[in-house]
């Protein structure tokens, strides 16, 4: 397995997790901030909500100590750059330590080196807890419509990094079939990377940009009370430069259902209507990205078995989505190639009539 693709982002990386307690004591000296730490449950992190005396609420993230310090910069700088940027809705914001920096380093108790930042809060319901209707799955889409035009001309040395989570490097993670023990599922795994494998040249070619690259439920909050409804985007950790398609496929996989059902698109397609309506998909985007769904169905798996291997104390957490994935699967391989690539030809027709932002965004793709 590359250890620049998997291992460097700290994905199989075990560390010593900070206490609250020593949380605390970080935030007060960094930050002035001396209420209790919370806990998140968080993939390869130490990370915990504070609020502050006067009732504002922050998140203290704690690197996990293999995560590079470059792939964090990126991530501020990033931040840094959206929030003079209209992203249709609020993003979190940096809070520089008293010294003004906006990462700092700290040596925990267990000896470990850590990279330190504090960030606003966002209050409201993740989406992942509660349900959302068309209307406000259009809205969804257009939130993420906007995030990709604010984030077209952004650049960093950075964001060109290897992830794992970015489908365009789903063949590279077959080393991890082995960990998928249930002979059948291995089966079904090996089937959807063989079918990807045969289309993955189509995307050396594809528009791409600095994306958001991981707009999950647990990543948008919502407020169903708000004429916005999403009221904030956080997580900016799997952030990078990828094709469109690559994005709004992630975006179209957090949609899906839980259960097979004949048409996996149902709830997709208004989150694809809302992004239609503000920014343009190609035709051979719209083929593509019903397979990009498919692949990151595959990545999950093999990622999230191979993690809990690793990292069984962190198990739950890891494996939180991954059982629903088998219906999904069982769906894409039940149907052809071609038909999974006609699953959106319904939009490629009234594409432009769609749009109400007439922005075109530049392939800068280097």
């Amino acid at each position: 397995m590359s250890t620049n693709l998997i291992e460097s982002a700290g994905l199989g990386a075990s560390h010593i997790h900070l206490p609250p307690d020593e949380a605390e004591r970080l935030a007060a000296a960094r930050f002035g901030i001396t209420e209790q730490a919370v806990r998140f449950e968080t993939e390869k992190d130490d990370t915990f909500r504070l609020t502050s005396e006067d009732g504002d609420t922050y998140v203290l993230k704690v690197a996990n100590p293999q995560e590079d310090d470059n792939e964090i910069a990126l991530q501020v700088s990033l931040l840094e750059y959206l929030k003079d940027r209209d992203c249709g809705t609020a993003i979190p914001r940096i809070v520089p330590t008293r010294e003004r920096q906006t990462v700092s380093t700290y040596v925990d108790q267990a000896g470990q080196k850590r990279s330190v930042r504090l960030l606003t809060y966002l209050h409201g319901t993740p989406l992942s807890d509660t349900v959302s209707n068309a209307l406000e799955r259009e809205k969804i889409g257009r939130v993420l419509a906007r995030l990709r035009l604010a984030m077209a001309d952004f650049s960093h040395p950075a964001d060109g990094r290897e992830l794992a989570w970015d489908i365009r490097h789903l063949a590279r993670l077959e080393p991890l079939l082995p960990y998928i023990e249930n002979r059948e599922q291995q089966a079904m795994v090996e089937r959807g990377l063989a079918r990807f494998k045969r289309l993955v040249h189509r995307l050396e070619g594809a528009r791409k940009q600095v994306l958001h690259n991981d707009f999950s439920r647990s990543n948008i909050v919502v407020d169903h009370n708000d004429p916005r409804f999403v009221t904030g985007i956080i997580d900016f950790g799997d952030a990078v430069r990828t094709a469109i398609a690559v994005d709004v496929s992630t975006a179209l996989l957090n949609q899906l259902p839980q259960v097979y059902r004949d048409d996996l698109f149902l709830e997709g397609r208004d989150l694809l209507r809302g992004y239609l309506s503000l920014a343009d998909l190609t035709f051979q985007e719209l083929e593509l990205i019903p397979h990009l769904v498919m692949g990151r169905v595959v990545a999950r798996a093999l990622i999230t078995h191979w993690r809990s291997a690793l990292l069984p104390e962190n198990a739950t957490y890891i494996m939180r989505n991954t059982e629903q994935g088998w219906a999904q699967l069982e769906w894409f391989l039940n149907r052809s190639a071609d038909a999974i690539s006609s699953e959106f030809h319904e939009y490629a027709t009234n594409v432009e009539a769609s749009r109400t932002d007439t922005k075109e965004v530049a392939d800068v793709d280097e």
